[in-house]
């Protein structure tokens, strides 16, 4: 059976199930017609006239009504209520004036409320009935010839809503996306056969079905789908998982296979399914499943499997939680493909830099390679709102062009926000933030494994900080030393012990750090091996390692318990060597304090240089480090 064949067997289907629909409705409206005529009354036959008058004597007068006298056809009908709704019906045939019935009836107390009408003809009845159901008939017939026709169904509910971008359409091609060259790599490959069919066809090479790119969001997936469409020149159908999702039963599904259906007729081309975990999540029924995005999901498995990939159909998913996505989806033959979207390192962020910075004027100054580096864990999109925020720094201080104390100022920005010119803290509170910052940066300072400080400020941001200290690596790291992630520990908690040791209380302001060098603290144990008590036994397992990176742990009670002592005992252990390093350094500290005090904001060089001077060392033994005036990083 050839596809057209299927397609007419379809729509047969299809106009025999709205033609039953219709007749059952048809049958529906003579149903609900004949009940209201007599869900309440019963009909207990014809009496004589003599009998008639009988009930009338003999039956409370209280419990009849006369519900209609038709004179032209001597007829009566009335109804004795016994209680309730619910009556019995009785008829008879007029003997004599109706006047004189009437009037009888009046005398006993009767009320009459029926009134004198006129029978109506058959063939009016008829029509009356008729005339509903031939309208409901029509009614289903037009949406039913629309549905065929592709409208999607009735009022276009499962019609599918996908944006269709034709050509280069999409604006994007690979230039635009940068930082992602293993991923672009990959996506080459199905640009090419697009473009080539033949090169591949003929030695037995198929197009691969479908691609997922995961990765974490602002990495640029949807960046890379649009490039994709841009370089091979085909239509690009885009759409999000939300958009399968509805109230209604079976919508999904149809949107699905109205979005397949385009597809083909168009194709070669691209589907896009952005967040497609709105609708691929895993169909594991123990916690209780959802019967629409099941369908819809089953769909979507159907259609994959069922289109010719020979016609050049591609679909690309993007998800920002693989582990959730049903395994069914991900298998070879579907999506074939995980190409992961990550981070940039620093070779990408600088390549993202240079791309959104290509519109942008920047003055002699700006160093990007400077930028880069000090902006270690951003995503694409972080580094594009970067630049776009020192633009408007530059445009609303009045310059001409882009400066790099903008480009350090919009880095400050995203990470911690704008300064809060409104909060001033008191003498005391400044104090203890400032002695606070510069414990961390002697702590940071005073060790071998740690990164060298670059600025420490002590002025409010709008994302909660009271100060901090900015510490820019020297290089790319990808892999931390048990040495260093303890010598972090240290760094971490060297606030608190600073609070403690020079104003014998302590405050609320380390409540980050305590959470940031818990959280080390456990991972060393829990997932690194770097514990004697647990030696390299994995107690816990990350989550959604692409959006919170939730860990649980899959130990017992009794060994969770272990783990809480063994990570308060690890803490405890790097408190005390904070103390010792803040204890052996009172001068220093003293000294930086009252510098950043009066300064409110100093560099890195500034801050090395003071604690030279302290231990007696010559300025140049202080490590090369490019710093900016106060203000930046």
């Amino acid at each position: 059976m050839n596809e057209n064949d299927r397609k007419d067997n379809n729509d047969d289907k299809k106009r025999r199930g709205f033609l039953s629909v219709a007749l059952l409705v048809m049958v529906g409206i003579f149903l609900l017609a004949f009940l209201s005529r007599n869900l309440f009354v019963t009909d207990d036959g014809e009496l004589t006239y003599n009998e008639f008058l009988q009930k009338i004597e003999q039956t409370d007068v209280e419990k009849i009504k006369v519900v209609e006298i038709d004179e032209s056809h001597n007829k009566i009908t009335i109804v004795i209520r016994e209680g309730g709704l619910g009556g019995t019906e009785y008829t008879t045939g007029m003997v004599g004036d109706v006047e004189q019935l009437r009037e009888m009836l009046l005398s006993k107390g009767i009320p009459v409320e029926g009134k004198v009408i006129t029978e109506t003809s058959p063939l009016l009845s008829l029509l009356i009935y008729l005339i509903p159901s031939a309208a409901v008939i029509i009614f289903f017939t037009i949406m039913m010839r629309k549905s065929t026709g592709g409208g999607g169904g009735i009022f276009g509910v499962g019609k599918n809503n996908a944006k269709v971008y034709m050509q280069k359409e999409t604006g994007v091609t690979f230039d635009d996306v940068a930082g992602q060259d293993e991923a672009e790599d990959s996506l080459v490959e199905i640009v090419d056969f697009l473009h080539n069919p033949g090169k591949y066809t003929q030695i037995g090479a198929k197009l691969p079905k479908g691609a997922l790119l995961v990765g974490p969001p602002g990495t640029g997936k949807t960046l890379l789908a649009k490039a994709v469409a841009g370089e091979a020149k085909v239509p690009f159908f885009s759409l999000a998982g939300s958009d399968f999702v509805e109230m209604f039963v079976g919508v999904g599904a149809s949107r699905v296979r109205d979005l397949f259906k385009n597809a083909q007729e168009k194709a070669p081309c691209i589907i896009f399914i952005d967040e497609i975990d709105a609708i691929g999540k895993s169909r594991d029924t123990r916690f209780g499943g959802n019967d629409e995005r099941e369908q819809t999901l089953n769909a979507l498995l159907a259609e994959m499997d069922g289109f010719d990939s020979s016609k050049g159909v591609f679909i690309l998913a993007a998800t920002n939680r693989p582990e959730v996505l049903d395994p069914a989806l991900c298998r070879p033959g579907r999506l074939d493909r995980r190409i992961i979207v990550d981070k940039p390192d620093l070779k990408g962020r600088l390549a993202v830099l240079k791309v959104h910075s290509k519109e942008v004027r920047m003055d002699e100054t700006v160093d990007l390679d400077e930028i880069a580096m000090a902006t270690a864990g951003a995503v694409g999109s972080d580094l594009a709102n970067m630049i776009n925020e020192a633009a408007i720094l530059a445009a609303k201080n009045g310059r001409k062009a882009v400066s790099q104390a903008d480009l350090f100022e919009s880095v400050e920005v995203v990470i911690a926000g704008k300064e809060k010119k409104d909060r001033v803290m008191n003498d005391k509170e400044k104090k203890m933030v400032a002695y606070h910052e510069v414990g961390h940066a002697l702590a940071a300072a005073l060790q071998k494994n740690t990164e060298p400080i670059q600025k420490i400020t002590i002025v409010p941001r709008t994302m909660g900080t009271l100060g901090y200290v900015m510490q820019t690596p020297e290089e790319e790291k990808f892999l931390m030393t048990k040495a260093e992630m303890e010598e972090e520990l240290i760094t971490l908690l060297a606030g608190r012990a600073t609070e403690e040791l020079y104003f014998d209380s302590v405050s609320t302001g380390a409540s980050n750090d305590i959470e940031k060098a818990t959280k080390l603290a456990r991972n060393m144990i829990t997932r690194y091996g770097m514990s004697e008590e647990f030696g390299l036994m994995s107690l816990e397992n990350v989550e959604s390692m692409y959006l919170t990176g939730h860990t649980t742990l899959n130990c017992a009670d009794k060994t969770a318990a272990e783990v809480d002592d063994a990570v308060k005992a690890k803490l405890k252990e790097a408190y005390v060597k904070s103390k010792e390093i803040i204890g052996a350094n009172r001068e220093a500290m003293d000294r930086i304090a009252a510098y950043l005090l009066q300064k409110e904001t100093i560099t890195g060089k500034e801050f090395m240089t003071i604690l030279k001077e302290v231990k007696g060392e010559p300025e140049d033994a202080a490590p090369e480090t490019e710093t900016q005036d106060a203000g930046n990083i």
